[in-house]
């Protein structure tokens, strides 16, 4: 997996993707999601520092089968709030 960790002002930032999902564009009906090196790029971890950084963030976005999957077993997200865009799966978390 691929995370990268960003301090905003609105707290930390994290983005987690699989590693075969960068730089790859998927789309559905109304949704393109491109996973840009940008963005998601950063440094490859284990499924442990990709929780361990999902359990201090403030925001998260979260694509690839894998990362999804982990996202809901560490029940970080609910099921009901994923998004199948093409051959992907996205979610997004928000901690108020």
């Amino acid at each position: 997996m691929i995370v990268n960790e960003r301090e905003t002002q609105e707290g930390l930032l994290v983005t987690v993707c699989d590693a075969d999902v960068l730089g790859e564009t998927f789309e559905s009906d109304e949704i393109t999601l491109t996973v840009t090196e940008k963005f998601y790029g950063g440094d490859a971890v284990d499924e442990t520092a990709a929780v361990d950084s999902l359990s201090r963030a403030t925001v998260a976005n979260i694509v690839g089968t894998r990362a999804v999957e982990l996202a809901l077993e560490e029940g970080f997200i609910d099921e009901a709030n994923v998004l199948e865009v093409g051959e992907t799966r996205h979610a997004q978390l928000l901690r108020m």
